[in-house]
């Protein structure tokens, strides 16, 4: 067994985590159910006819062949092995031919000298999902900032690049990568420390900025990009990561205070208003309607941190948002009272053809991803009504979701099974918000969640690549910094 592995399994022991065997059954990691087990678990999912193969492996104690066949209109293809792997151009061959149907798969595997059978479909929806996700590896215990890596994944093949990492950065902290509208040529992410700065990149044109004027609690952190790129509504936020007993020995991560800004990157200014950064509230996890004609975020009454942190529950609100001077209503809309529905929201998303709005819900708090009853939800723009998406809830937190340009997909970072380790996981939805069974982002190697030890952090999905490398990313952190000054 590889150093690698025994430190996986020491960090899954610390959170809780058992493994049945090195070898052997992986329904800690999420692997299927019975009767023959396989992880990653790809049976009765929805897939986009562009995801690169869903490579899996029969995961049992005692495995030692099987033949499996997958199916459709009469055409067959056999794979041979425990380990069920497609060649890149054999398997979109085959995909495209079933778009809009169901692959039939069937399964034989030896185990301890007996033939077990098993069978399931796969559909392949025609709703192509945008091919480029953007997310941060980190360690999972999230008190590491050092050792970041920002990187672009291709989700159609397995080519992966990095757009910023530590190593070139003076090991500083770095925030995801966000894009705007799903564009490539509109997006951002943020390198921390004495050199660090905003990365907009803008039409294909990179800027390095200081969000942060006279005023402001702090440079600004949570965000969001207008659709017509000027400007981004951001959250200044006096962050404190620490323990707390409530959190079960995980980091737990809240503000002392928090306000809301407008950036408007024509002019180089910071738009502070007072209604959005009251002293008896937190406002935070700003973001835009697909129109940009109104901004959605969270706020919460001020409590004693860190002493009544279990009693600091967000409410969903929208504001009017002008576009021509980027102001934001002091009129405000609840669309979750957490008082109401005793939870907490957070990192709020609007579809892009502006049906839904999807958030995260915890228990309280602004840390879902350390609390194991976190999930997805979202809400009918149209009737306000909520659909609480108990379909697709793991056993552990359900975090930080992005979606893809056609409404009908998204992302999300999931810490079900191993309770651990984040992983993007992906979901269609149709027209009535009718979400299909996740599954887990398709790696070449059926290995590889075995042995990666970081989380998948912020996910987020982009209908072109951001074109950005690591040396972009250096040249950038080396240069001056343009200065924000207050309207």
């Amino acid at each position: 067994m590889n150093s690698r592995y025994i430190c996986k399994l020491a960090a899954m022991a610390l959170a809780g985590s058992a493994l049945i065997g090195c070898k052997g059954a992986l329904p800690s990691l999420g692997g299927s159910a019975g009767p023959v087990i396989t992880y990653p678990d790809y049976k009765e999912v929805t897939i986009p006819a562009n995801i690169a193969p869903l490579n899996y492996r029969y995961a049992m104690d005692g495995a030692r062949k099987a033949v499996t066949t997958f199916s459709i209109d009469g055409k067959e293809v056999k794979i041979k092995g425990l380990d069920v792997t497609w060649k890149l151009k054999a398997w979109k061959k085959f995909v495209a031919e079933a778009a809009g149907k169901t692959i039939e798969v069937k399964t034989r595997v030896n185990v301890n000298g007996q033939d077990i059978e098993d069978s399931w479909s796969i559909f392949v929806s025609e709703d192509s999902i945008d091919p480029y996700l953007t997310y941060r590896l980190i360690e999972p215990a999230f008190q590491m900032w050092n050792e970041v890596i920002i990187q672009e994944r291709c989700i159609e093949n397995f080519e992966v690049s990095s757009i910023c990492d530590h190593q070139h950065t003076d090991n500083s902290c770095m925030n995801c990568h966000i894009h705007g509208q799903q564009r490539g040529d509109l997006s951002m992410f943020y390198i921390r420390g004495p050199k660090g700065g905003a990365i907009l990149n803008r039409d294909g044109k990179l800027r390095k900025l200081t969000l942060k004027s006279d005023g402001m609690l702090s440079g600004t952190v949570y965000g969001d990009i207008h659709p017509s790129g000027r400007f981004g509504v951001f959250s200044t936020n006096i962050i404190i990561p620490g323990l707390h007993s409530a959190s079960g020995g995980r980091t737990e991560v809240y503000d002392t205070a928090s306000d809301l800004t407008v950036a408007d990157f024509d002019r180089n200014v910071m738009i502070n208003e007072a209604h959005v950064a009251r002293a008896d509230a937190f406002e935070t996890f700003p973001c835009f309607s697909a129109d940009g004609n109104t901004v959605y975020y969270c706020v919460a009454d001020t409590v004693s941190i860190p002493k009544d942190i279990e009693n600091l529950k967000y409410h969903l609100v929208g504001a009017d948002f002008d576009a021509s001077t980027g102001r934001i209503s002091e009129k405000v809309d609840t669309l979750f009272n957490a008082n109401e529905h005793n939870a907490s929201v957070c990192h709020p998303k609007a579809s892009p053809d502006g049906r839904w709005l999807m958030f995260s819900v915890a228990d309280y708090g602004t840390f879902p991803i350390n609390h194991d009853e976190a999930g997805l939800q979202m809400i009918d723009l149209r009737s306000g009504e909520i659909n609480t998406l108990d379909a697709i809830k793991g056993d552990r937190s359900d975090t930080y979701h992005s979606w893809s340009s056609d409404s009908r997909w998204f992302v999300f970072a999931s810490k079900r099974g191993d309770g651990q380790y984040s992983k993007a996981y992906f979901c269609h939805i149709d027209e009535n918000g009718n979400p299909s069974k996740p599954f887990l982002l398709p790696q070449k190697s059926t290995r590889f969640y075995d042995n990666n030890l970081k989380s998948f952090n912020v996910t987020d999905l982009g209908k072109a690549s951001v074109g950005i490398s690591v040396k972009d990313s250096k040249r950038m952190y080396d240069s001056e910094s343009e200065v924000f000054t207050s309207e």
